[in-house]
């Protein structure tokens, strides 16, 4: 059967997900005619809200939208697409068996009445950290939110500048917060969070992010660079949440004259006479250009579409080491009802974690390095039944979950009966916190690691793409694509498998997206 050659374009985007959509919409207002191409039948990714019962849709399988770039939005005029920041960061709730539990605001004078109830010596150490968070993210968010230097490739005047400019953002510390940064980066978030405070509720509740998604426990060394880097991105969520996100960027994309094809699965990118030529849809489609932007796992960019065409061993080697278990689970829960926390009754609470201390969540992670789901899963829960009630009918409501710790690999291996097994788990550990949730279950639909590799394509069932560790965050994937390209002319990733990492933030697509304008 003969290739049909047709359509030619600046750039094709390989993946319809916020960052692939960015990376499209910033290339196009920058004069490239660009065609994005998803294997779905809609876009979003990740970030999509599709209905998985009669009437309840999710909100997404990332519900934390927290980390989406300002400037961003800024640059693509979101707004006029319906996109809505709230005016603060969301307060999170951690519950308990026995008690209130705590409600813990950004703000330090919002969340001084509850740390009080604890410990008054944590009200005063809480402003503490905040006032630490705010000093260092000018030097955070300068590493997060510019193309990496290549430190591997220090050659030119411009490089050495380039670090010289950095290293100096670093002098603009005291030295005490300079020191501290440099003392962060090994230590586990157990020990830096014990440093700070004494509430082992409060303590538990800040750790979440530190070991979300990752293949760490809060004692595992190089865990509390997570919580840095999440605390130092954070900003509002979205009103809506993820899904309204992808709306205003399709938008923002289409109106600057991308074309978004969906049910359009890549089988292979085309590379010819050195370069990359274009990209194949299933057997005999051929849509050229010059420039490829895979917004897929760098597994399945290398290691699939490019199948080996000018890498080296030594390239595949590192690509196929690149981590990438996953150790998530996503849990959607359709309810008859509203739920609320039985120690909060009345109470608007909206996102939710679990674990009431560290040795609670250290033993979660226990069970997933032996291939075992935990007996007491750790839960992180967004409830938007009060500010987005459109996920349900009338009066119901959804429940999102992820669910820490589920393996990839594990050791009974993944089926109907272990699904249905993590859900009833995931029930019954909610159940400890709102008694009401058991009877209001309508459905429940878990996708274990596996099933999101299948669905998503993601290599490992890895929900970021790969891990996030420090080697793993300060050279991403690796080496040879640090500053989005790679070792084919031509061939650029710009998804959550690269700088800075997973998570709604868009940010490795509008990188990606500056340095393609810039190098091509």
């Amino acid at each position: 059967m003969s290739v049909q050659k047709r359509n030619e374009y600046d750039v094709i985007v390989i993946g319809a997900g916020h960052n692939g959509l960015t990376a499209a919409a910033l290339l196009a207002k920058g004069g490239r005619k660009v065609v994005v191409l998803e294997k779905r039948e809609f876009t979003g990714g990740l970030g999509a809200c599709e209905e998985f019962h009669s009437g309840y849709r999710t909100a997404g399988v990332l519900h934390d939208t927290t980390g989406v770039r300002h400037r961003l939005i800024n640059t693509l005029d979101l707004k006029r697409y319906g996109f809505e920041l709230e005016k603060k960061p969301p307060a999170i709730f951690v519950p308990q068996k026995k008690g209130k539990g705590l409600l813990l605001h950004d703000d330090p004078a919002a969340a001084a009445g509850e740390i009080a109830a604890f410990s008054k010596k944590d009200v005063e150490r809480y402003w503490e950290y905040r006032r630490f968070i705010h000093r260092v993210r000018g030097v955070i968010t300068e590493l997060l939110d510019n193309v990496p230097l290549d430190i591997t490739r220090i050659e030119k005047r411009a490089d050495l500048w380039a670090l010289f400019k950095k290293s100096r953002g670093m002098r603009k510390l005291a030295r005490r917060d300079a020191v501290e940064l440099l003392r962060i980066g090994p230590m586990s978030v157990a020990d830096w969070l014990d440093d700070w405070f004494e509430t082992d509720l409060l303590k538990a509740l800040l750790a979440g992010p530190a070991i979300h998604g990752a293949f760490m426990g809060p004692r595992s060394p190089g865990s509390a660079i997570n919580l840095l880097l999440w605390e130092c991105r954070k900003g509002p969520s979205i009103k809506g949440g993820a899904g309204f996100l992808v709306t205003a960027l399709e938008g923002a994309a289409r109106d600057a004259g991308v074309e978004i094809r969906t049910s359009a699965e890549v089988s292979r990118v085309v590379v010819s006479g050195g370069r990359v030529e274009g990209a194949l849809l299933g057997k005999n489609e051929h849509i050229s250009a010059p420039v490829v932007a895979a917004s897929c796992h760098p597994k399945q960019t290398f290691l699939e579409l490019l199948a080996g065409e000018m890498t080296t061993e030594k390239f595949e080697r590192r690509i196929t080491h690149f981590r990438s278990q996953g150790t998530t689970a996503k849990v959607d829960l359709a309810l008859d009802a509203r739920i609320e926390m039985a120690g909060r009754p009345g109470e608007r609470v909206e996102f939710v974690r679990t674990g009431e201390n560290l040795d609670q969540l250290e033993k979660a992670f226990d069970a997933v390095k032996y291939g075992r789901c935990s007996e007491t899963p750790v839960l992180d829960i967004y409830m938007p039944a009060f500010s987005n009630p459109g996920f349900a009918p009338k009066g119901h409501s959804v429940l999102s979950i992820l669910v820490h710790y589920a393996p990839y690999e594990l050791r009974s291996k993944w089926s109907d009966q272990e699904r249905r097994k993590l859900g009833e788990r995931v029930v019954d550990t909610l159940c400890e916190y709102a008694p009401s949730l058991r009877d209001a279950v309508v459905s429940c639909r878990v996708q274990s690691p596996v099933d999101l590799e299948e669905r998503y394509r993601l290599a490992g069932g890895h929900i970021y793409h790969g891990e996030h560790a420090l080697d793993q965050l300060l050279i991403r994937p690796v080496p040879e694509c640090v500053g989005y390209g790679s070792p084919v002319p031509g061939l650029f990733i710009c998804g959550s498998g690269s700088h800075p990492g997973g998570g709604i933030t868009c940010a490795p697509g509008a990188l990606a997206a500056g340095a393609i304008l810039e190098n091509s």
